[in-house]
């Protein structure tokens, strides 16, 4: 793969800015990549990792001379990151991102960014339970989807640049508006981990089944529950605050759904729940079919090794 950027910086040093890192090394997509990470702890752990040809210890000087800047922070921290790296960003560069609200992200950082820098805000589809500057690897975003959202570039060449550098870190490429891209996020992802923090919650207040039976007898179902809300709660706070009217849109029909399923089950109703199993498997087939999951047993997971 040939250098697409001369250099790179990353702004937050977590799992994606990583992971990242790790990829554009693998392929050659940058003649340098830095980063800055608020935390002491987590630069310190970085320079350690040396994923990064340099940490500096501020935003704006890792910013500094970037042709392209990816804010890896959470969606409530990237307007004082934007305003924090302003200054110091030269003319043609390319600002990104890669929070999983859009929407609001371009609402926060596009007003704060001077003429002549392009603002191209990404989605990669692609994570773990994991944070944490050690959780990132080179392979988390192969044959995942990074979704691009050119709302506020008219440059084609610019957008092409981004896209370029996702496809050289292994993902797949679409284009969305930020509207569209905060309510298909609310259905696949967003609205499904409210709903696993609730299901987690819900066993946490059932005293009358106990911590021990929870852990010991959790079947797949509340087990893939409590992988999903291991997630960052940082991040996901921040999700739902700013995908608020989407979230709610899709959480009511959720509702609506379960109050039917209710209904049906209060009645003896099996037809009517049979149908709507049946419908629903289909879209678990076609998830597997487009290469974005596994049907070998047990999920692909190898089972823990036994001490």
């Amino acid at each position: 793969m040939t250098k697409i950027y001369d250099r790179v910086a990353l702004i937050g040093l977590g799992l994606i800015a990583s992971s990242m890192a790790h990829a554009i090394k693998r392929a050659g997509l940058a003649g340098e990549v830095v980063g800055y990470a608020r935390s002491q702890e987590t630069r310190d752990t970085a320079r350690k990792l040396g994923f990064c040809d340099q940490i500096y210890e501020s935003a704006a000087d890792a910013a500094k001379d970037a042709d392209l800047v990816v804010l890896c922070v959470p969606v409530g921290a990237m307007e004082q990151v934007a305003i924090d790296i302003a200054p110091a960003l030269k003319s043609g560069a390319t600002v990104s991102d890669v929070g999983s609200v859009k929407r609001a992200v371009i609402d926060a950082v596009a007003k704060h960014l001077p003429q002549g820098v392009h603002f191209v805000p990404a989605h990669p589809l692609a994570g773990t339970e994991h944070s944490g500057p050690a959780s990132g690897f080179a392979e988390l975003f192969d044959d995942r989807w990074c979704i691009i959202v050119p709302d506020l570039c008219d440059d084609a060449a610019v957008v092409e640049k981004l896209e370029n550098l996702w496809r050289g870190m292994g993902s797949n490429v679409d284009s969305m508006d930020a509207d569209h891209h905060d309510l298909v996020l609310a259905v696949t992802s967003h609205t499904p981990h409210l709903i696993a923090y609730t299901m987690v919650g819900v066993a946490d207040d059932l005293r009358r089944v106990t911590d021990s039976e929870v852990i010991k007898y959790s079947a797949a179902g509340f087990r893939d529950f409590t992988r999903i809300a291991a997630s960052d709660p940082t991040m996901w706070r921040d999700v739902f605050l700013n995908n608020k009217d989407a979230t709610l849109e899709i959480l009511g029909r959720f509702t609506e759904e379960l109050f039917m399923l209710q209904r049906a089950i209060r009645e003896g109703d099996g037809d009517h729940l049979h149908d709507y199993f049946t419908r629903t498997r289909s879209i678990r087939r076609s998830i597997i079919e487009a290469g974005q999951d596994t049907e070998a047993p047990n999920f692909g997971r190898k089972p823990a090794e036994k001490k």
